[in-house]
């Protein structure tokens, strides 16, 4: 793990790349299949590029300029709201090979598309994606009704090479993380009333204990708050990216 983190550290200082009508920030992480370049479009929307593939998730056209990015081979969607499914998006990013993994909510599936609920896991193109749960256990619309229940949505832990990457959707610090193994990158998300405080963002990490944390879905909250509460957590560097 220390060897990953100082390679990580030293290469993922590439800070930004130029893409689309505008720049993304971007890192470069060593895997054991080769660098893993990671771009921060928007709110829950990253893109993953490894071995001559590219992986989009949550890809919606409110949160960036897509045009001129790459087309996908694999578009991952965490749950049906419009802030993580975009139905114009995807076929906007897609090829007649492109598979999209989604949730049972998620309406007008698209062509290739892989419906996955909690608990299922399967090896796409060569990429191993385990769904895991995402839901509230506090943050309610109405009283007894969360935001998001329990079983509708998913995080996923997607394996390139030998690095577990936890992208975890829409969820709270719920008890199921502490289940999920070793994870080496988490993507926790960090905004209110949807998500996760500060603090429950700094208790997740501490449970998963990831070399990597980086906050993301993060609203208008003050990012300088999670780099606080875990300034003094050896072991996991968090890192704060410009999400356009």
């Amino acid at each position: 793990m220390k060897t990953f983190l100082g390679l990580a550290i030293c290469a993922a200082m590439a800070s930004s790349s130029a893409l689309a009508a505008g720049t993304f920030e971007t890192d470069l992480l060593p895997t054991s299949a080769g660098d893993l370049r990671i771009t921060f479009i928007g709110h829950a929307s990253l893109m993953f590029q490894i071995g001559g593939k590219v992986i989009y998730n949550d890809p919606t056209g409110q949160y960036g300029d897509y045009g001129g990015l790459p087309k996908a081979d694999l578009i991952l969607v965490a749950h049906e709201h419009g802030d993580h499914f975009d139905p114009k998006m995807i076929p906007q990013l897609s090829t007649d090979k492109t598979k999209v993994v989604l949730t049972p909510l998620c309406p007008a599936k698209p062509d290739g598309s892989i419906v996955m609920k909690n608990g299922d896991e399967k090896t796409v193109d060569g990429i191993r994606i385990e769904a895991v749960p995402a839901y509230n256990l506090v943050q309610m619309r109405s009283p007894g009704v969360p935001f998001h229940p329990k079983g509708n949505g998913n995080g996923y832990i997607v394996t390139f090479g030998d690095k577990r990457v936890y992208i975890a959707g829409d969820t709270e610090n719920i008890p199921e993380m502490k289940g999920l193994g070793r994870i080496d990158v988490a993507f926790l998300p960090m905004n209110l009333p949807y998500t996760m405080t500060p603090e429950m963002v700094a208790d997740a990490a501490r449970t998963l204990k990831p070399a990597i944390l980086y906050p993301y879905h993060t609203g208008e909250t003050d990012t300088a708050k999670i780099v606080a509460l875990l300034k003094d957590e050896k072991g996991i560097e968090v890192r704060i990216r410009r999400m356009k």
